[in-house]
């Protein structure tokens, strides 16, 4: 049984985990040739305050952003 793991930023709805959900275990069984039934996919969100990217914290790039900085 494959496990997908996708680790995100928190603030996506509902409705749009379940499309992710939906479209990447329609993929995987497509692409391995299995039921659906057996494709695992595990959400994981993390507040901004917590994840860094290009040697920031998310939340400072996003308040930047929202400023209109980089």
């Amino acid at each position: 049984m494959p496990f997908v793991s996708v680790k995100m930023l928190e603030g996506r709805t509902k409705e749009q985990k379940k499309k992710l959900i939906k479209s990447i275990t329609a993929s995987v069984s497509e692409s391995l040739g299995i039921d659906e039934n057996h494709v695992w996919v595990a959400v994981e969100e993390f507040p901004a305050d917590e994840w860094g990217l290009g040697g920031e914290l998310a939340s400072d790039r996003i308040k930047a952003k929202k400023d209109g900085g980089k």
